[in-house]
């Protein structure tokens, strides 16, 4: 059976694509920007789609990027090729910071990067109840919904503990979460043509 025929055979559509959702990529997907990573879709609607790379850390902390950030040991991740001098953040801190976004119950998109400088400096928000992006993924009208019909994207529902978790092998770990069927995927080849 070839990987198409055998990738072909598997539905990965668990749920429908909202914000709050996880997109988790095809073991063999060609794209090096989406190669064996977890988005986190952050908005969805008729207009498009946005997200960010949950399992992309880069090799910067906050502090290399945005100068006026006092606290050092804040990682940034690579959120995915669209606006990639532009920084984003996810958390947990609730509505009390000014002009966020509800992802999903307990999870928030943006907001007051100086309130959350303050707040996180100041001992008033934890390091791990944020998470930094530069750039992001977005798809226009259309787009994610036939990536979803090629099998290039598992859709998920997950969790606020699922989503801020900092795993070296997560791609690994949400594909083998979704059950027995999906498992194998988690040792699939990068490139079956080479094994």
């Amino acid at each position: 059976m070839s990987e198409e025929d055998f990738l072909g055979h598997l539905d990965f559509r668990l749920t429908n694509p909202d914000k709050g959702r996880l997109l988790i990529s095809e073991p063999t997907l060609p794209d090096p920007n989406f190669s064996r990573t977890v988005v986190l879709l952050t908005e969805h609607n008729t207009e498009g789609s946005v997200g960010f790379v949950l399992n992309r850390r880069s090799d910067m902390n906050l502090n290399e990027i945005y100068d006026d950030f006092g606290t050092s040991d804040v990682p940034v991740y690579i959120g995915g090729p669209v606006g990639a001098n532009r920084l984003f953040f996810i958390h947990t801190i609730g509505p009390e910071l000014d002009h966020t976004i509800e992802v999903m119950d307990g999870l928030y998109w943006g907001g007051d990067l100086k309130q959350i400088e303050y707040m996180l400096t100041n001992g008033l928000a934890k390091r791990n109840q944020v998470r930094f992006f530069v750039g992001y993924s977005g798809w226009s009208e259309g787009q994610l919904e036939m990536e979803i019909e090629q099998n290039s994207w598992i859709v998920s529902k997950t969790s606020v503990q699922q989503v801020m978790s900092d795993s070296e092998h997560f791609w690994k770990k949400v594909i083998r979460g979704l059950g027995k069927r999906f498992e194998v995927l988690s040792n699939f080849p990068t490139n079956p043509n080479l094994n």
